[in-house]
């Protein structure tokens, strides 16, 4: 997905912002198991993904949780770096050789403050952000591992083909039997 097809899905821009926003971001390739995102660090740049897969996960006592997957068109962040500028909890693996466009975090909001349409369209960015997290929220606290599965499969289609099923059973919070238990009840 090219990067103004990714702006365009966050919120339209006239040709000129665009052209402004697109000024600072800068493409970039990275190999599979390169992490783009390191937990306790500040991060300062955030990322789209042209192509490619990602993971967000979080290490604790030497356990990996995945928390989100990213695909073409998604957001690799630190929230708690891009709104707070502080220390993130998450780290982010390239689950594949990717190809991602990278913008610095301080050259946006330098552009929030010149540019009303730019502003705009980081609050729908920030808006978007927001609500993906309380879906994967809710769905973690609602559903079941089953109704899970099956949202991820709807989210992702491609999925199982791409990532290892231990993340996917992780993502999930259950074992990889358990996933292999929920897999084949529904096919």
């Amino acid at each position: 997905m090219d990067i103004e097809q990714i702006l365009d899905r966050i919120y339209p821009l006239s040709e000129s912002s665009k052209q402004i926003l697109k000024s600072h971001i800068i493409e970039l390739n990275f190999p599979k198991n390169h992490v783009i995102i390191q937990q306790d660090k500040n991060e300062k740049n955030f990322y789209f993904i042209k192509n490619g897969i990602a993971r967000t996960y979080i290490q604790n006592d030497g356990d990996e949780t995945t928390f989100s997957f990213g695909k073409e068109g998604d957001t690799i962040i630190s929230f708690k770096s891009y709104i707070a500028n502080e220390k993130g909890y998450e780290s982010v693996e390239l689950l594949e050789d990717c190809t991602v466009y990278r913008l610095n975090t301080q050259s946006l909001r330098k552009l929030y403050s010149e540019n009303i349409e730019i502003a705009n369209w980081g609050i729908k960015f920030a808006e978007n952000l927001l609500l993906r997290a309380e879906d994967r929220l809710l769905a973690r606290h609602f559903g079941n591992a089953a109704d899970r599965y099956e949202l991820l499969l709807k989210n992702y289609p491609n999925l199982l083909q791409r990532v290892q099923l231990g993340y996917i059973a992780s993502y999930l919070g259950i074992t990889q039997v358990s996933l292999s238990r929920i897999r084949a009840n529904i096919k």
